[in-house]
């Protein structure tokens, strides 16, 4: 078994055993076809580990702080930042909420899907965006293992955060 099937394994299995004490279902898993709708809406394709998590697990609501965005949603979070006066960059999808307007969004042009924190508090568009992990893998297993800084209980100055220097090359004008 290789690595990404690795870990979608064990990101169902996860998934699955929190549903059960949750007893709630997820949402169902995206339909053949419908992650290849989304990247024709969005004009740019979803990495591959993405699309198995929703065509393989369930179309959002699992995951690190309040779970995956429903595609859909994501999809029309993506395209509300790109109107905004946020200057919202090209190619980055919103995937999670992370709550107080924080979100967790996917480069989608990153060969690794690198996650970047939106952060939009301080009020200031060149100060609001941040790599938060080099690769949506390394993001998920920061939270199966519980080392991210979504874990129960983390000390501010824990969460270390780099701005994300390509912002302004990105941005929308």
């Amino acid at each position: 078994m290789n690595e990404t099937e690795q870990l979608l394994k064990q990101v169902t299995d996860r998934v699955r055993d929190s549903a059960r004490e949750r007893g709630q279902p997820l949402p169902a898993p995206l339909r053949a076809g419908e992650t290849e709708r989304a990247e024709q809406a969005l004009g740019f394709a979803l990495p591959p580990l993405l699309a198995a998590l929703y065509t393989r697990i369930g179309d959002g609501g699992f995951g690190p702080e309040y779970g995956l965005l429903p595609l859909r949603q994501a999809i029309a979070e993506y395209e509300g930042g790109r109107a905004s006066d946020w200057g919202w960059p090209e190619g980055v999808l919103p995937i999670a909420d992370l709550g107080c307007g924080m979100s967790a969004c996917v480069d989608c042009r990153s060969e690794d899907a690198r996650i970047l924190l939106f952060e939009p508090n301080p009020g200031d568009r060149d100060l609001a965006w941040y790599l938060k992990s080099p690769s949506l893998a390394g993001w998920l297993r920061d939270w199966l293992d519980g080392t991210g800084w979504f874990r129960e209980e983390w000390d501010e100055d824990e969460m270390e955060v780099t701005p994300w220097p390509e912002f302004s090359a990105r941005c929308a004008a």
